[in-house]
């Protein structure tokens, strides 16, 4: 009885059953759970005279759950890629509507989400290249990495429609000007940012240093997409440009 009663509560009304086991990773946890569930109600929701499946109502039925760290890992990575994708969309929709306000047209709404997605889906290739799992210290990468990239879409497209007014709306000189006047300002941004959370790499503590390579190459690729692919995207609407450049080229 008293090695029973060590393993009850004092009201003698729950129990706690635990064991170890291997990380075999979420999804497969997950799967081992949907497993495990229908087994336990069929052993504690099993009527002993007849044999049948009693209801949860049913004052006879125990109920068992299966918990640990195991269940908080497996669904805490779900949530993160739920509240990582919600956020994502949100930012993005957020965006669209600011650019749509200040140029009236869908396709600058396009090209000003280009150069800030492409940056993410790189870094989103190299953790799945190199095995980085998302967890609260990454996935902090997609949010940081976003919010600057889009500043500096935003600086730089905000100045070349101020340019682009000025010069008898001339998209070729109002690129031009535009990336004289502000790429200086923003590559040395991009490159004291880059350094900045480099030094995370330093950190003894894996999860700081996946945070610190990780963003300091998504804030590299985004000064590239806002300094060459973005120009390119707003030469691109106009033929007229194009065909300038190609001549003196």
């Amino acid at each position: 009885n008293n090695l029973f009663n060590g393993f009850l509560d004092a009201e003698k009304r729950f129990t706690r059953i635990s064991f170890q086991m291997a990380d075999v990773g979420t999804v497969r946890t997950k799967q081992l759970f949907d497993e495990i569930q229908p087994k336990i109600d069929s052993i504690f929701r099993t009527d002993v005279e007849t044999g049948e499946i009693l209801p949860a109502s049913d004052k006879r039925v125990y109920e068992a759950k299966v918990t640990g760290n195991s269940v908080i890992y497996a669904f805490q990575t779900e949530y993160l890629q739920k509240n990582l994708i919600e956020s994502t969309l949100t930012a993005i929709f957020l965006i669209c509507v600011l650019m749509g306000f200040l140029f009236r047209s869908w396709k600058m709404i396009i090209i000003s989400t280009l150069p800030s997605l492409i940056p993410l889906m790189i870094t989103a290739g190299l953790m799945g290249y190199f095995h980085i799992a998302l967890k609260p210290s990454t996935i902090l990468i997609f949010s940081i990495a976003f919010g600057i990239s889009s500043d500096g879409t935003i600086y730089f497209l905000t100045r070349y429609k101020e340019e682009w007014l000025k010069n008898a709306k001339n998209v070729k000189l109002a690129v031009q000007i535009t990336i004289q006047k502000t790429g200086v300002s923003m590559f040395y941004t991009a490159m004291i940012l880059f350094f900045g959370f480099f030094i995370f790499t330093a950190s003894t503590f894996k999860g700081t240093q996946a945070l610190g390579v990780l963003v300091s190459i998504t804030l590299l690729m985004a000064m590239i997409c806002n300094l060459i692919l973005l120009p390119a995207f707003l030469m691109g609407m106009n033929k007229k440009a194009i065909e300038e450049l190609i001549e003196e080229v």
